[in-house]
């Protein structure tokens, strides 16, 4: 299934490649270059369907569970001081999403959109530390009426577009969707510090499934 978010950028591009195959059967006479090229939009149009792709997840359940709200690769666990919504000390996760892994982003816990925020920025590669500080992202803080949780959509060196449908006075629940980055990026969630972390780094995660951390 092909996410909602990507429609326009999908369906573009599969025109572009069906027009290119057609063009290149039709007005190519070199036999090995038409062949490439139809070799080529072909991958191309196989590498987009792959990354616009919107697979199921069957979300564990549990109040105090923090669930992944992207696939992708831990690339950061650390204390920090996070000022904008939780105003406190808590524990970054950041992971990476490569532009082979699935781009959907899924809510990581159940409860109220408090805090939103659109920033824009640079596009460092999304792995970089200071992708976390400069690039375009959006903002969200939830409340689950116990505790809150942070976390930013983060564009990468080839992103250019954050879809985000989450908007102030939203109730959301974990594992559903919520929007995408195209092409590349990363996502930082900001835990309660007292949180029992479940991941390590380079731990391979999946949106709507992998639990992050558990809140006591």
């Amino acid at each position: 299934m092909i996410t909602e978010y990507g429609y326009d950028v999908f369906f573009t591009i599969a025109a572009i490649c069906f027009a290119v195959v057609v063009g290149s059967y039709f007005f190519v006479e070199q036999p090995l270059l038409k062949y490439l090229i139809i070799a080529a939009a072909f991958c191309f149009f196989l590498f987009t369907l792959n990354f616009f792709r919107d697979p199921g997840r069957k979300t564990p359940q549990g109040n105090n569970l923090i669930i992944s709200p992207a696939d992708g690769t831990i690339v950061a666990i650390k204390d920090v001081i996070e000022n904008d919504y939780l105003k406190t000390g808590a524990v970054q996760i950041s992971i990476f999403m490569s532009p082979l892994n699935v781009h959907v982003n899924r809510i990581p816990v159940s409860g109220k959109v408090e805090y939103f925020r659109y920033v824009k920025g640079e596009y460092f590669a999304a792995f970089e530390e200071k992708a976390s500080l400069k690039n375009e992202q959006t903002h969200i803080g939830i409340n689950t009426g116990t505790f809150k949780v942070f976390f930013k959509q983060i564009a990468g060196f080839i992103a250019r577009r954050i879809v985000c449908t989450a908007k102030i006075g939203d109730t959301v629940t974990a594992g559903n969707r919520f929007g995408m980055i195209k092409f590349g990026s990363r996502v930082d969630v900001f835990v309660p510090k007292n949180s029992d972390i479940k991941v390590s780094m380079n731990d391979k995660t999946v949106a709507g499934e992998t639990v992050l951390a558990v809140v006591p």
